[in-house]
């Protein structure tokens, strides 16, 4: 395969792996707003399907998407020298993490906890603590992924101004 055809490739699975990772965010939300949770046994079944959605969709996107871009970085020998590059590869290992750390676990734990409340075999408060700052987090790694989106589409240089470029700035005529 082509150098041009793995760029090519790679870029296709990255943004279908970033489109994966919102939506998965997002659904993850509206579960959490609209879905059914009247009664224990409803609260449950939404849980259990967050963590299916986290499972199937949220960590396979977020795999393939930091998978995907560091090879890309690997392939497309210009990007090791883009600090924008640099950056987004940073926030999408914190992404990585965080997702793992935060999201995950949570969606994961309230899944249990929520079973068995549903069960009778733990209080309807056991959930409190581990979810005290789950929208927060959503909320978070939402803004992360915005960043690392932002940042593919627009590319900004980001790159040292040379002394030159320095000296000349500050010789300069003040403008009024």
């Amino acid at each position: 395969m082509s150098r041009s055809m793995m760029r090519k490739t790679l870029k296709f699975f990255h943004t279908a792996a970033a489109c994966g990772l919102v939506g998965a965010l997002l659904g993850y939300a509206v579960l959490l707003a609209y879905a059914p949770q009247q009664t224990a046994h409803q609260y449950a079944d939404m849980r259990q399907t967050v963590d299916v959605l986290c499972n199937i969709v949220l960590l396979p996107s977020l795999a393939v998407a930091l998978i995907s871009g560091l090879l890309s970085m690997a392939v497309h020998t210009p990007f090791q020298e883009m600090r924008w590059v640099w950056i987004k590869a940073l926030l999408g290992l914190g992404m990585f993490e965080s997702t793992l750390a935060v999201i995950q676990s949570k969606a994961h734990t309230a899944a249990k906890i929520s079973a068995n409340i549903a069960a009778g075999e733990a209080p309807s408060g056991a959930l409190d603590a581990a979810l005290s700052t789950e929208w927060s987090s959503l909320a978070a790694i939402l803004a992360l992924s915005a960043a690392n989106i932002a940042l593919g589409v627009w590319r900004p240089a980001l790159q040292r101004r040379s002394r030159a470029t320095i000296a000349q700035t500050d010789d300069a005529p003040e403008s009024v």
